[in-house]
């Protein structure tokens, strides 16, 4: 599988961790080095992430990946995607996003991994 196609991949295991609240799948797609920058401007760490995923501060119900451009230079690479989402995050009601990621990666071991994600709308 190219490269490309891994990082596509990694991306969309992400989100059916983050749907399915499946801690193992975000523990294995995160590097540990992992931070991602809400909206708001807040920075969560991976283990805060994760945490919050699997205790209902953030719900995700589902995914739709609408776009995933790539950028790849040697071992790291930055993916944008945008996905219309369905959420209920920080106790607010279920709503549909245009989400977009803003994913860093880098290949550790022959594996790519997300360091940051800066998450806005589109």
């Amino acid at each position: 599988m190219e490269d490309k196609e891994l990082i596509i991949n990694v991306y969309k295991k992400m989100y059916e961790g983050m749907i399915k609240k499946d801690e193992k799948i975000l523990d294995e797609v995160l590097d540990d080095s992992f931070v991602l920058v809400h909206m708001t401007g807040m920075r969560q760490s991976k283990d805060a992430f994760i945490k919050a995923v699997m205790n209902g501060t953030l719900n995700y119900f589902s995914a739709e990946h609408e776009h995933m451009p790539i950028e790849i230079s040697g071992d790291a690479a930055v993916l944008t995607g945008q996905s219309y989402v369905a959420a209920a995050v920080f106790g607010g009601g279920r709503s549909n996003w245009h989400l977009q990621q803003k994913c860093s990666l880098k290949k550790i071991s022959g594996e790519w991994k997300i360091t940051r994600s800066v998450a806005s709308t589109y």
